[in-house]
């Protein structure tokens, strides 16, 4: 699986009182941050990346290769000269590093630049941040297919089980044997036992279609033997 991303950087500059190895250039400060974009156009953290290397001109000597580890990967040096860098992005996966190239240029006080990551087969708490910009591939799909197990397991339960006698042998209940179903329910039933309690008009309400198969059985076997479906 591969997701794509679209990663903003943003640098920001001004001269400082600095003097300057080539007098025609003043000194500078500048920085760049890194940001997600979503698929509106807004910026977030870049949490999916657990680093960022931001690989300087060779004139930096000790300080070419600059390591950051909290998003923004805020980037902030001085100097006078233009470059274009290199900058590698890790995320915690196998191989999970990628490198893009940034041109630093003092034409703007500020400039914003985006440009597009790819992540490769992203395992899933990193396919879960990613989730928070933009959608991710085959999700849906996935959605679909559990949709289709969850109503062909109920087909399958509905011919195992014949909740037509049973639906009509609940009704034949007195209201003690009514409360006695109600409470197996309440005991045996699943976050997916679709219930219904309406107090003030004294009802209650279930899906018998989404009753576990042990709860149906307890249910069948006892309106058996109390003798209201046979």
């Amino acid at each position: 699986m591969h997701v794509e991303r679209s990663v903003k950087l943003v640098t920001e500059q001004h001269n400082i009182p600095k003097p300057s190895p080539m007098p025609e250039f003043p000194m500078k400060e500048w920085s760049v941050k890194i940001y997600v974009l979503d698929q509106a156009g807004n910026d977030h953290p870049a949490n999916c990346f657990t680093k960022v290397t931001y690989n300087l001109h060779p004139s930096f000597e000790d300080k070419t290769h600059q390591t950051f580890v909290d998003p923004p990967f805020t980037c902030a040096n001085e100097g006078w000269g233009e470059f274009e860098m290199s900058i590698d992005l890790f995320t915690t996966e196998k191989g999970g590093k990628t490198t893009i190239y940034h041109d630093l240029n003092f034409q703007s006080p500020r400039y914003e630049v985006v440009q597009s990551v790819t992540f490769k087969n992203p395992s899933q708490a990193l396919l879960s941040i990613l989730r928070e910009t933009g959608p991710i591939p085959n999700d849906d799909d996935s959605k679909a297919a559990a949709k289709s197990r969850k109503t062909n397991d109920l087909k399958k339960k509905k011919a195992a089980c014949d909740f037509e006698k049973m639906a009509d042998g609940l009704t034949k209940l007195n209201e003690d044997d009514l409360l006695h179903v109600i409470q197996m329910i309440h005991d045996h039933g699943t976050e997916d036992t679709y219930t219904k309690n309406d107090i003030e008009n004294g009802e209650f309400t279930v899906d018998l279609l989404t009753l576990p198969d042990s709860l149906a059985k307890m249910i069948w076997d006892f309106l058996v033997e109390i003798k209201t479906i046979s």
